[in-house]
């Protein structure tokens, strides 16, 4: 396929950029998904989802913001302090607790 571009004209030439540079992402997000597709295949044969290899479940588990209270009945519990209070600080406000007792 054999085009003359300097044949062509300023707008065919920038309308040819437009749909060169649109089948490119195109062709990448193919490529992204099929190197993905293998990836995945690759790692459940060895018993194993891609995020666990790639460590996405660790990350996931520290966000950007910290947590800064931990229940003491249930230590799995936390809160970042911000947004709504949970149930359990909720409770413990009630009965008279400090929420700075809760403080990691």
């Amino acid at each position: 396929m054999a085009i003359d571009l300097n044949s062509m004209s300023r707008k065919e030439l920038n309308s040819l950029r437009k749909d060169v540079d649109k089948a490119l992402a195109t062709l990448e997000q193919r490529e992204r998904k099929a190197a993905l597709e293998a990836a995945e295949r690759a790692a459940a044969e060895h018993g194993f989802s891609l995020s666990e290899l790639a460590g996405l479940k660790k990350a996931k588990a520290s966000s950007k913001n910290p947590p800064k209270y931990r229940n003491p009945q249930d230590p799995a519990q936390t809160w970042s302090g911000r947004g709504r209070k949970p149930a359990w600080i909720n409770e413990a406000e009630a009965a008279g607790t400090d929420i700075s007792d809760f403080e990691i």
